[in-house]
């Protein structure tokens, strides 16, 4: 298996770029069609876990003002082959300090670049990951 063709790297890499921005425009249209519309894919968020294109869409629908403005910090992506691939990326949303982090893993079905699964969460602030103190 060949990993990280560049041919494939910057298809994902502009699927990434577009998801971004339909994101931060809170384009609903388009965030539903980076997601597979199958029963297969999953998608848990910070707060929800959504199984299913019908569920996924219409927590994008229901989701007052969309999802909170973000800065990418950083963005790392691994293909396998030429028709999958994991995007992992950090970041920070505006007025925070904490980092989020998201997952996605891209399939190439029928020719077109879709989302199967997602992950996206939010570390614990440091005094939470510190856990109790040492007596």
């Amino acid at each position: 298996m060949q990993f990280n063709n560049d041919k494939t790297v910057r298809e994902i890499a502009d699927c990434a770029d577009r998801y971004e921005k339909a994101l931060a425009d809170n384009d609903v249209v388009a965030l539903d069609n980076f997601f597979w519309d199958g029963p297969e894919v999953v998608r848990y968020g910070v707060g929800e876990n959504l199984y299913g294109g019908e569920e996924i869409a219409a927590f994008r629908r229901a989701r007052q003002g969309g999802s909170p403005p973000r800065t990418v910090l950083r963005r790392h992506i691994t293909c396998m082959g030429d028709d999958i691939a994991v995007v992992s990326l950090e970041f920070r949303r505006e007025g925070s300090q904490r980092i989020g982090r998201q997952m996605q893993t891209w399939v190439r079905i029928d020719g077109q670049w879709k989302i199967i699964a997602a992950h996206v969460s939010l570390m614990a602030q440091q005094s939470e990951a510190a856990g109790p103190a040492a007596s």
